[in-house]
């Protein structure tokens, strides 16, 4: 049990150091080729902290576990927009770009609604799934979605930026070693709490509700937050909005094509949610300091999310 906790601790040590190298690798590399902080966090950082979720579901697909496949994608949307953004924005509230208010907030909303029309087979009628073609449509508008990042970057291409000197080599060291440090961390978290709360007879559906849905949305959190207390706003939104973009688009794409999904229709109260809250962020770039979330509108986000998960487990227990 000693050497259990013990192994948690060093997973959350492999975080804050992981997403320190990732935050300062990935901006080191937007200032070496003077691309935009918001382009390198809807790419490298979305991509890296969205790999736990890419390996549970790529498992979960090939074992037929569909709640997990739809649970993952769904639950850790979720905690990266409530709980992350939440806490981020209470830290240091969260300038937004023009670009992520009016374009990739709306992204993310569109895509979340593509889901729920897909899953629900368009008629809300009965169980639905998510089969090969519809898996295969995923995997092209993320294909149109990086392209639109490409070209965005080109649009956004800094002035003259502040140089930096470190070798390309040692900033993708820094890049690859910090993705490294939270794809670990992320399961020694996730593999070692899930042992504690089976030692302390917590049961496998609490767990589920918890841990695993919060575990591999770790990267996300960590990184945001060291980014938000480095005051770097674009990598803390452009990591979480990218990465709900990457979950729907590529590693729910990539779960239904290796095999159709069976989808439980007790996840659309959750996929609601999610577009409920993306709904809030959009409106909230409208109100008070425009393109901005501020502080209240975080702990908004923050306190609803808290309060449902409070709710679920309360009504499992």
């Amino acid at each position: 049990m000693l050497l259990t906790i013990l192994l948690v601790v060093l997973g959350f040590v492999c975080l804050i150091f992981g997403a320190n190298w990732l935050v300062d690798g990935a901006s080191a590399l937007a200032k070496k080729y003077k691309v935009s902080d918001l382009a390198i966090g809807l790419t490298i950082v979305a991509f890296g902290t969205s790999a736990p979720e890419l390996v549970v579901n790529i498992i979960g697909s090939l074992n037929g576990y569909s709640d997990i496949v739809f649970g993952n994608v769904i639950g850790s949307n979720n905690f990266n927009l409530f709980i992350i953004l939440g806490i981020s924005g209470i830290i240091l509230p969260i300038t937004v770009q023009s670009s992520t208010a009016w374009k990739e907030i709306p992204i993310s909303f569109l895509v979340t609604g593509l889901i729920l029309l897909f899953v629900n087979d368009f008629l809300f009628m009965g169980q639905g799934s998510l089969v090969r073609f519809e898996g295969a449509v995923l995997l092209l508008l993320f294909l149109l979605f990086l392209l639109y990042v490409f070209k965005q970057m080109k649009h956004d291409i800094v002035g003259q930026a502040t140089l930096n000197n470190k070798s390309i080599i040692k900033i993708l060291i820094l890049v690859v070693v910090g993705l490294s440090g939270l794809i670990v961390g992320g399961q020694l978290v996730v593999i070692n709490s899930v042992q504690i709360a089976n030692h302390l007879g917590v049961s496998e559906k609490i767990i589920g509700l918890t841990i695993v849905a919060a575990g591999t949305s770790l990267p996300e959190l960590v990184t945001s937050v060291i980014a938000a207390v480095k005051k770097n706003s674009d990598i803390a939104i452009g990591n979480v909005i990218g990465s709900n973009i990457f979950n729907i688009l590529l590693i729910l794409a990539i779960s239904g094509v290796i095999n159709p999904i069976a989808y439980n229709t007790k996840f659309n109260t959750d996929l609601f949610i999610l577009l409920g809250g993306t709904a809030f962020l959009f409106i909230s770039m409208l109100t008070g300091k425009r393109k901005k979330l501020d502080r209240w509108e975080a702990a908004i986000l923050f306190i609803f999310y808290l309060s449902y998960t409070i709710f679920l487990i309360t009504k499992e227990l």
